[in-house]
């Protein structure tokens, strides 16, 4: 499936593309697959997939930051996904196990042509801020950033009891 988001980001508009192929290169971005099920491990990340009967249609993953901040990674769903919740379902899933793990924030990004995201994001509780990594100039202007505070979740959880 991360291959497939990969592929996905090829087909947006001309700076994602080189986006894409200056920071993730295909033999990068292999080395980055190699190593996803230690980088993405449990307590300190985690990868959903969603399937539907064998097929999978969509994934998404966190991984830590810092202490206490998670930052989700490779959000993604089939074409014949979208529109269908799944997207939600796994953001939704990848909250919960951070909130479950006992991480404070979430941070993630995504790029600005990624509309239908920056939805569903926003949606979900997340508010835009600015970058909270070095990002290079050929991207500074391409991407939103996005966090969204665990512990106001939990009190508000709390409070509906």
């Amino acid at each position: 499936m991360c291959w497939d988001y990969r592929d996905f980001l090829l087909t947006l508009d001309k700076q994602s593309v080189q986006i894409v192929q200056t920071f993730y290169p295909r033999e990068k971005y292999a080395r980055l697959m190699d190593a996803i099920e230690v980088d993405h491990a449990p307590p300190s990340g985690g990868i959903k997939l969603a399937v539907v009967g064998d097929e999978p249609i969509g994934c998404g993953m966190f991984h830590t930051i810092e202490p206490g901040v998670a930052e989700i990674k490779r959000v993604y769903v089939t074409d014949a996904a979208r529109g269908t919740g799944a997207g939600r379902a796994i953001m939704l899933s990848l909250i919960e196990t951070c909130r479950d793990l006992g991480f404070d924030h979430i941070r993630m990004d995504t790029g600005k042509p990624l509309e239908a995201a920056t939805r569903l994001y926003l949606s979900l509780g997340f508010h835009l801020r600015d970058a909270y990594s070095e990002i290079p100039e050929i991207a500074r202007d391409h991407l939103l950033f996005f966090e969204m505070s665990l512990s106001q979740i939990k009190k508000t959880k709390n409070t509906n009891k």
